[in-house]
């Protein structure tokens, strides 16, 4: 695989996320590839079937998460009633620990949605960076695109794509042409070439002599008659076909191109795909849980209404991009927002199955138990320290009373006396040795 525009990120987590998604991708080209059909269309649309099977596990707990914070929400309204205009420190602490029980016996935490839509959204990024540039991760289309770049290199070094006049071929090479330098300059010209619309890609294949180009015996170009019409289907065209459209242009510039030469079951397919990208995503909102507002979790609520209203802005914004961008994001925009209809219908009839008041006294019954555990934990810590402490001061008194009978009973005989003083000294001076020792420790780590 070359490394090209959107292909490596810095990114530690991230690079690695693209590169997985970038394989399956692949995979599923070359799989269709070897019965017959390397379609891009149909790829994205296996593509996003599989995804979307491996995210199950991932919309499940936070669906589920949903449904037990609509349960648990009047216990929390309840407790911030109880602590109403009660801002003193001990009542704050209070509320917590409360807080966190509440929590505890549903199963749940205050950060719970918001960490489900966290790791989302790498893997949403990392998808539409995989579709936006496919050639760049199913290595037989970059090396198609390979064949064309060289040619190009090898006659003016891309000077006429990089300063060609055309005011759309211009566009493009500025908006994905940055790569174009002179250590990267294959792969550069290789995002560009992947960005043009059919008459662009014409213009340059004329100036630089493309057509007849063939990768692994096939032509990469399509043979044109004099209408603009496709007398032989090239390597990119087969592969870019879908439904009559190059998914490589956008419905747009199908909708000129196609209502110009008088096809016009092109156009309305090509208006069908944004039209159909809206449907469907409105019918997926629509079919999905309502997110928890009002939780009394202020970051969570914050997280729920920004959902909400980027949810009711989504259909319009995607019926807008899919006007604009190639056909290829439409398409994974449908098949998207179908699979998860599915899915969430599927995913319904089990949450609305579950016994959610037993699951909550499992939870309970599990919180519980952590609680006793915990307590037990500190009651042992308690009493190793009391022990400790005891024998510290055990110590002291049996050292102090040494060296009383040893001062005071200075009658006694010699051996008996010197015995007491031999005792309460040794006692007295080992303690002190301690003590010193430990201070002469802490002086020299305090330099």
């Amino acid at each position: 695989m070359y490394s090209m525009l959107l292909t490596q990120n810095s990114t530690p987590i991230f690079r690695y996320i693209v590169w997985i998604f970038g394989k399956v991708m692949e995979g599923i080209f070359l799989v269709l590839d070897k019965v017959g059909i390397p379609n891009i269309g149909l790829s994205i649309i296996f593509f996003t079937v599989i995804v979307n099977i491996f995210m199950i596990p991932l919309t499940y707990k936070q669906q589920k998460f949903s449904k037990l914070s609509q349960k648990m929400n009047p216990e929390i309204k309840a407790l911030q009633k109880k602590y109403e205009g009660k801002k003193d420190q001990n009542s704050q602490m209070a509320m917590n620990s409360e807080m966190q029980a509440i929590y505890a016996k549903y199963g749940t935490s205050p950060t719970g949605s918001c960490a489900y839509l966290l790791i989302q959204m790498p893997i949403l990024f990392a998808l539409y960076r995989v579709i936006y540039l496919i050639p760049a991760y199913v290595t037989k289309i970059g090396d198609t695109f390979r064949v064309l770049a060289e040619k190009i290199i090898s006659v003016d070094n891309a000077e006429f794509l990089k300063n060609s006049g055309v005011d759309t071929i211009v566009s493009t090479v500025n908006a994905y042409g940055r790569t174009m330098t002179d250590d990267n300059m294959s792969n550069g010209v290789i995002d560009v070439l992947n960005r043009l619309s059919s008459s662009d890609m014409s213009v340059i294949a004329d100036h630089y002599g493309l057509n007849g180009l063939t990768y692994e015996g096939s032509e990469i170009l399509s043979t044109l008659n004099s209408a603009g019409d496709i007398i032989h289907r090239g390597l990119i065209d087969t592969y870019n076909n879908f439904l009559g459209l190059s998914i490589g242009n956008s419905p747009w510039y199908t909708m000129k191109e196609s209502f110009a030469a008088g096809k016009y079951l092109v156009v309305l397919v090509a208006v069908l795909i944004p039209l159909l990208s809206g449907a469907t995503q409105w019918l997926s909102l629509k079919l999905a849980p309502a997110t928890t507002q009002d939780s009394g979790n202020a970051q969570a609520d914050s997280m729920a209404q920004s959902m909400k209203s980027m949810n009711m802005m989504m259909p319009l914004i995607s019926i807008w991009f899919c006007f604009t961008l190639p056909a290829g994001m439409g398409i994974y925009w449908i098949a998207n927002a179908v699979v998860r209809m599915v899915i969430q219908v599927i995913m319904n009839k089990h949450i609305d199955a579950i016994d959610f008041d037993e699951l909550i006294r499992q939870n309970s019954g599990k919180s519980a138990k952590k609680m006793e555990k915990l307590k037990a934990q500190q009651e042992r810590m308690n009493a190793y320290a009391n022990m400790n402490t005891r024998n510290i001061s055990g110590g002291s008194t049996i050292s102090g009373k040494a060296r009383l009978v040893a001062s005071g009973d200075s009658d006694s005989s010699s051996s008996g006396s010197g015995s007491s003083s031999s005792a309460g000294t040794s006692s007295g001076g080992s303690m002190m040795a301690k003590a010193n020792m430990v201070r002469d420790f802490n002086n020299k780590n305090n330099k």
